[in-house]
């Protein structure tokens, strides 16, 4: 064989072996990144052939499929809309599965995870007409309710869990939207109303919960360095800490200024440590993050949940302390400033350590998922995420924040016969934007084994309907009140 024939000949195997290589990568390790993606309208016609799974909420149906008369076999519903938006997302023809639950569980609603292999071969014996299977939520009605009417028209999001376990029992983002706009069978409609909701400046459809824009916590994450605070053995709750009118910053010409515009206790420059929490003295809690420093207060963050990227099954944006701090910047991150960044979840985490005696619970929302009789194939257990104090911290912070209810800032989120603990937050933005308006709080209080306990985190954006007047007791704890009502029946 002459040399040109031979290099043609390689060149041609080269080909073959190349498109051969190419083509068993995308059947044996792209087939199912390619099946499921957004676009392909192959699997979204072949999934409108089966009847999707429910999404369910004490066993009523917040996301179903409607049988149509039409091609596409099945439409889905979502009888309560907006309430639950933020959870459920959206099942659309055109756009695919986005934007909660839908997209998230996609394999389990639509019958395709590897989970139900078994089930599916049970139909195919069977002759039963496959169907996706059910997730039922932990979300308590009442609560969901509760924080989504109390919410009202103002931005902002609640968050509320079970210490004990990590279930979510509310979760509200607003503003909301209505997900059946998009998943009507009327394309033109169904595109109308994309366009509208993507052009909205308020961002309907992000989770404001879980991801969106992190906030600046402002004066709940005493919390964290109440806590960090009390475990570095320095310091107690009824010992004293200099609290003056204002704290110079180090290396700064800035200086710390107390929200009461003077002493957080009148005539007093050293009060105890529960004192500087119930009037959320900002110089104490500056001086405080001074002394232990950037890295401390990091790393106890670190310790209830920050930096940890989660999924409910939805992935939640990680919280964040920044590394690297210098005193100025740590006597701004102590009071929830500089450039200390979180969800609302996190928040609600970060009391519910609190409530379970320093233990952080994995939070979750699918408690179970049922086959198309809600027989159960999958049930969630509870999972210990991290330690974020000692047990002993976690009571004094407890009986720090209870004080912060019945003696401090906190008055608005009182129930009576009712032990509540919680801590209020204005979380300044600058550039005469108003305040964040945040309350975080659980209760009962030392709540028996027997009893229901629920922690609570809500933040109102740009001090809702207050504006400039707007505060942490004034605007959100309300709020918080009437979701721990509802849980505690």
């Amino acid at each position: 064989m002459n040399s040109p024939i031979r290099r043609l000949g390689l060149v041609a195997a080269l080909l073959f072996f190349s498109v051969f290589a190419s083509s068993t990568y995308i059947m044996f390790f792209q087939a199912k990144e390619l099946y499921n993606h957004q676009g392909n309208r192959r699997t979204l016609l072949a999934s409108y052939d089966r009847e999707r799974g429910q999404i369910l909420v004490g066993g009523d149906a917040v996301a179903r499929s409607t049988a149509t008369k039409d091609d596409l076999k099945w439409e889905r519903t979502y009888p309560q809309g907006e309430l639950y938006a933020p959870l459920t997302g959206y099942f659309s023809f055109i756009y695919g599965a986005g934007g909660g639950l839908e997209s998230a569980d996609d394999d389990l609603l639509s019958g395709t995870s590897d989970k139900l292999f078994y089930r599916r071969i049970s139909e195919l014996i069977s002759g039963r007409q496959p169907a996706g299977a059910s997730l039922d939520l932990t979300i308590n009605p009442d609560a969901q309710k509760a924080a989504y009417d109390a919410l009202g028209d103002q931005k902002g999001a609640v968050v509320a869990l079970d210490p004990r376990t990590g279930a979510i029992l509310a979760m509200v983002s607003k503003p909301s939207y209505d997900p059946n706009t998009l998943t009507s069978h009327n394309l033109n409609s169904v595109t109308a109303a994309w366009k509208q909701l993507n052009a909205d400046a308020n961002k309907p459809m992000v989770n404001r919960a879980i991801a969106g824009n992190l906030y600046p916590p402002g004066s709940v994450f005493k919390i964290v360095t109440s806590a960090a605070a009390l475990e570095s053995g320095k310091y107690t709750a009824d010992g004293l800490v200099d609290a003056p009118r204002e704290l110079p910053l180090p290396l700064s010409s800035k200086a710390l200024t107390n929200w009461q515009n003077g002493a957080c206790v009148s005539g007093k420059t050293r009060i105890t440590l529960t004192q500087a929490l119930e009037t959320s003295c900002n110089s104490a809690f500056g001086g405080i993050g001074i002394a232990l420093g950037g890295d401390a207060l990091k790393s106890q963050a670190e310790k209830f949940g920050f930096g940890d990227t989660l999924r409910i099954p939805m992935r939640a944006t990680a919280s964040s302390v920044p590394a690297g701090m210098d005193k100025a910047q740590s006597a701004q991150a102590a009071i929830g400033q500089y450039d200390v960044r979180v969800t609302p979840l996190q928040v609600a985490m970060t009391s519910a350590a609190i409530a379970n005696n320093g233990i952080v619970m994995r939070p979750y929302l699918v408690s179970r998922v049922l086959d198309d009789s809600l027989g159960v194939l999958d049930q969630t257990q509870p999972e210990q995420l991290s330690k974020a104090t000692s047990s002993e911290t976690a009571s004094t912070v407890a009986r720090m924040m209870q004080s912060v209810v019945e003696n401090g800032t906190g008055s608005n989120a009182r129930i009576s016969g009712v032990a509540v603990a919680g801590k209020t937050g204005t979380a300044q933005q600058g550039n005469g934007r108003p305040p964040h308006a945040w309350f975080t709080a659980f209760a009962p209080v030392g709540a028996s084994a027997d009893q229901k306990q629920v922690a609570v985190a809500v933040v109102v954006e740009d001090g809702g309907s207050a504006g400039q007047e707007a505060g942490g007791n004034k605007t959100a704890a309300p709020i918080a009140r009437k979701v721990i009502q509802a849980v505690l029946g």
